[in-house]
């Protein structure tokens, strides 16, 4: 399956994973790192959007996460996933999220 496969659905499992593990579990758990540039902000709260990406891919029936190394986090991948499924992606200097 492609990144394009990818559920609004699934990125909502996802999310509701890093808000009950925590941000430094769920990032340590899947082997992503701390986002450089882009953060999903879904009700009121900024996530990582690659490694939410890569999470919500395991969401779906037959896969597995994807690794960081997989797929790229930015403009034409991660990012264009989560937009054109509505959700709102900032782009800009990450403070500790």
């Amino acid at each position: 399956m492609a990144l394009t496969d990818i559920t609004a659905s699934a990125v909502i499992q996802a999310v509701e994973e890093f808000d009950r593990l925590g941000h430094d579990t769920f990032l340590e758990r899947h082997g992503f790192g701390r986002a450089r540039r882009y953060l999903l902000e879904y009700n009121g709260r900024s996530y990582d959007s690659k490694a939410i990406v890569g999470v919500a891919h395991g969401y779906l029936p037959g896969q597995e996460a994807l690794e960081s190394g997989q797929f790229s986090g930015g403009e034409g991948h991660a990012v264009s996933v989560l937009r054109e499924l509505g959700f709102s992606v900032v782009d800009g200097p990450v403070d500790g999220a």
